[in-house]
């Protein structure tokens, strides 16, 4: 089993207690406005990170290896990660995936399309709609995504 810590638009802050709270996980994703080269090495620092350009982020080179979406296949469940809820629903749609994770909205989402679990883990920076900082963490196993929850930061 792994557990996936996954965060979005830090708008180039993150808190002590965002990095405390992915202490330990095997993965984390970051679903965009990264907003410094600073926040994605802090993450990198705790485990193997994977990360999606957001609207926000055009103007920092964090490398090669952040696009505007990615894919990754953790204990066989196949993943698709963009900042931008339109690209998780035909991604959740096409049938591929078993979880899309987006951000953008700042507000949290987790909901079942087409047999795909739709993430959004909310804005660990600058929430909106109510909605309190936070960071979600999905546990993947044996081709299933399990349990999905959220601590508020």
């Amino acid at each position: 089993m792994s557990t996936v810590g996954i965060i979005s638009d830090t708008h180039g802050r993150i808190s002590n207690e965002a990095l405390d709270a992915f202490a330990g996980v095997d993965f984390i994703i970051h679903a965009g406005d990264i907003g410094s080269l600073d926040v994605l090495m802090e993450l990198e620092a705790i485990a193997p990170t994977i990360a999606v350009l957001g609207n926000n982020d055009y103007n920092v080179d964090y490398g090669p290896g952040v696009r505007e979406s990615a894919t990754q296949v953790i204990d066989d469940v196949r993943l698709f990660v963009s900042h931008y809820p339109k690209d998780a629903e035909r991604a959740a749609e096409s049938g591929e995936y078993g979880l899309v994770i987006h951000g953008h909205t700042h507000v949290p989402r987790d909901e079942v399309r087409d047999g795909c679990r739709i993430i959004n883990p909310g804005s660990a920076f600058r929430p909106r709609s109510g909605s309190k900082r936070r960071v979600t963490f999905a546990e993947l196993e044996g081709g299933k995504v399990g349990a999905i929850r959220s601590i508020t930061l």
